[in-house]
């Protein structure tokens, strides 16, 4: 019987979504391990949130409004969070007899750091033999490279991706600065998709498994082309999709199909090109590629952004303006799909990113609350271990638990 068959503790969302009644321990911090359980929070999960006293690190991360963080109220909206001095024996008691009555374990420490908690798959599977457990790490949980300390942009470097997209870029002397963590979102995708699939499998086989997730593969898996060309070398380059400039910024042009290059040749003007050698077929548009770029930037340049996207999307010829994130989340596109929730802390309210996949019977968005520090330590251990008041204060008193008593 599955953890979620003995305890289905009170939801906080009263929506049947596709993960409700399942429980996830989330031991996690910064971006990966958070990035996944707030999507399994999204489809319905309980997430508990275990944390120190002081706090996920994100917590205390800009953008911030009356000290409380959006980054993390992005990365942590519809949990609930508990704060757990992991280094108290009788705080390690208790994540233990909560893991037991979960059915997903999530974290993200370099590996070992659970093992000596006491927490690690093995010891938490003995007592509970349906937990799905996650672990993300910067190189994976085996092999001679395991324990070295990874951040994304450490992995981003050590991956072959910062080179593969150096090359890209004509005239680059150093790879591009990194700031965007692609490495922590592609783990956490993945890391969802592993989870749910253990949980599939628990259902035919009764029992769990521990789910390795590493950034470095994450990357592997992003550089589907990259990783191929490392192996067989190609002589000539692959097509690099650059800005074009317009009379007020700048558009990209992508001509990929042949139908796509004839409505563009059409379009703009240029019907010669379909008998040209050097643009009449793909081979040739890609040995001839950078030069068919600047053909094309002598019309776009005459034209505003938004005159060159509409004409060339009206051809059917794939074109968009270059925009700032502001700007695109300002799309009606946006707005008819629901791509952004609102949600809320103490602060007021603002809006996080929504999954990218809808259900046609099921709502899958961001509850609409961010958890405060072991703000709802007490609920859990009343409703998921039935603690009395009085023992839940024992905990407090010798440290084990932080966070004020609820009613306090």
């Amino acid at each position: 019987m599955s953890p979620s068959q003995i305890a289905s503790p009170a939801s906080p969302d009263p929506a049947e979504r596709p993960l409700t009644g399942f429980t996830v321990l989330d031991f996690s911090t910064m971006m990966a391990g958070p990035y996944c359980t707030r999507v399994l929070a999204d489809l319905g999960a309980r997430v508990i949130k275990v944390e120190s006293a002081h706090g996920d690190h994100i917590r205390g991360r800009p953008p911030l409004r009356d000290g409380l963080s959006t980054y993390f109220g992005q990365l942590n909206a519809g949990k609930e969070s508990i704060a757990l001095d992991l280094k108290n024996p009788r705080a390690r008691d208790v994540a233990a007899a909560l893991a037991e009555r979960c059915d997903v374990v999530m974290e993200n420490f370099r590996p070992g750091v659970m093992k000596r908690l006491g927490l690690d798959y093995d010891t938490l599977s003995a007592r509970n033999p349906g937990l799905v457990y996650c672990a993300i790490s910067g190189f994976g949980q085996t092999g001679p490279g395991a324990l070295r300390p990874a951040y994304a942009p450490i992995v981003h470097a050590a991956s072959g991706y910062d080179l593969a997209h150096m090359k890209y870029q004509d005239g680059a002397a150093k790879p591009a600065n990194t700031g965007i963590f692609m490495a922590d979102v592609m783990a956490g995708i993945h890391a969802i998709s592993g989870i749910q699939a253990a949980l599939l499998a628990r259902a035919r086989t009764g029992r769990g498994q521990m789910v390795d997730v590493s950034l470095i593969e994450s990357m592997f898996n992003l550089m589907v082309f990259e990783v191929q060309e490392a192996q067989f070398p190609s002589e000539h380059r692959r097509p690099v999709y650059e800005p074009l400039r317009s009379a007020d910024g700048f558009v990209i042009v992508a001509p990929i199909s042949q139908r796509n290059f004839e409505s563009l040749a059409h379009t703009i003007g240029h019907p010669e090109w379909l008998v040209d050698p050097r643009f009449s077929n793909a081979r040739a548009r890609e040995q001839n590629w950078a030069e068919l770029s600047r053909e094309i930037e002598r019309w776009t340049s005459q034209r505003s952004g938004l005159d060159c996207e509409h004409t060339l999307m009206d051809a059917g010829v794939p074109c968009s303006r270059y925009l700032s994130t502001a700007e695109a989340m300002r799309d009606p596109q946006v707005a008819e799909r629901g791509s952004f929730s609102t949600i809320h802390d103490a602060a007021g309210d603002y809006r996080v990113a929504n999954p990218p996949f809808k259900f046609s019977a099921m709502p899958c968005e961001a509850r609409p609350f961010v958890p405060a520090l072991g703000g709802d330590g007490d609920k859990i251990l009343g409703e998921v271990l039935g603690m009395s008041t009085e023992a839940i204060e024992a905990l407090r008193e010798c440290g084990a638990l932080a966070g004020a008593a609820q009613g306090h």
